[in-house]
């Protein structure tokens, strides 16, 4: 009887789920025509342990109120067609239902930053 590795696991379904973010990616920029769709870029894959569902959180350009809306209902319209196409290229016992979620990390990255060198700044002048 083979001895199963416990870490081969978390290691496969990383794979899969860098797998699954290059694909949609590539879908996306090449096979999905929705005019409300932004200049998207996908940051990370969540997959869960049975693979029946994917987060895919994605930040887009200009990410003022309206483009981002537009852009999540773009992407809503298409995840049934992004789904479908993924269960073609990739094999894997499910294909996972598709949630997308806007990135906000990159946002909250830079007002940190600004305010760190805000708080800089003021200390440097006391």
């Amino acid at each position: 009887m083979a001895r199963r590795n416990t870490t081969g696991s978390v290691n496969r379904g990383a794979r899969v789920a860098e797998l699954v973010h290059q694909e949609l990616a590539t879908l996306i920029r090449s096979e999905v025509k929705d005019p409300g769709l932004g200049m998207i870029t996908l940051n990370s894959v969540d997959l869960t342990p049975d693979y029946a569902y994917a987060t895919i959180f994605y930040t887009v350009l200009p990410d003022d109120d309206a483009s981002v809306a537009a852009t999540q209902a773009a992407l809503e319209r298409a995840a049934r067609f992004l789904r479908g196409q993924l269960g073609r290229r990739i094999r894997i016992h499910t294909t996972p239902e598709l949630r997308f979620v806007l990135d906000r990390s990159t946002l909250r990255g830079l007002e940190l930053d600004r305010l760190i060198s805000e708080a800089n700044r003021r200390q440097a002048q006391e």
